[in-house]
């Protein structure tokens, strides 16, 4: 059973920085990948952010690229979200997903196969 456990959330400025963290236990392949979703009131969660395992590749949608950056430290089955430069309109509860791996068309970022996700974490962004 894959579990998902997300960290870091918290309350900044804008224009300030947070990282989250989410740690990965019971993934059973070398091939998949961990995406960052947020909530949307009245939509789906989008998807902002996702890097694959296979090749190291990663994503962004549009409103984070730039100021959002996704990496992972395979030895701590850690995947990181560097968010810098946050706006009030990036406030919102932010989950981590797995997946078979990573996919993007028409600028979404979503991930393949089955999808396990975390509990969330909260990010506000004051003005």
């Amino acid at each position: 059973e894959v579990h998902l456990v997300e960290s870091g959330g918290g309350l900044v400025q804008a224009g300030g920085s947070l990282r989250l963290s989410c740690a990965a236990s019971g993934l059973t392949s070398d091939e998949y990948g961990i995406g960052w979703f947020r909530h949307v009131p009245g939509k789906e969660r989008e998807g902002i952010s996702c890097i694959s395992n296979s090749d190291g590749s990663t994503y962004y949608v549009d409103s984070v690229k730039g100021r959002f950056t996704i990496s992972s430290d395979n030895a701590k089955n850690t995947v990181y979200l560097q968010m810098n430069n946050l706006k009030p309109e990036d406030t919102t509860v932010y989950y981590c997903a797995s997946g078979r791996d990573c996919g993007e068309a028409m600028g979404v970022v979503y991930l393949l196969g089955n999808v396990d996700w975390g509990q969330g974490t909260q990010v506000t962004v004051s003005s």
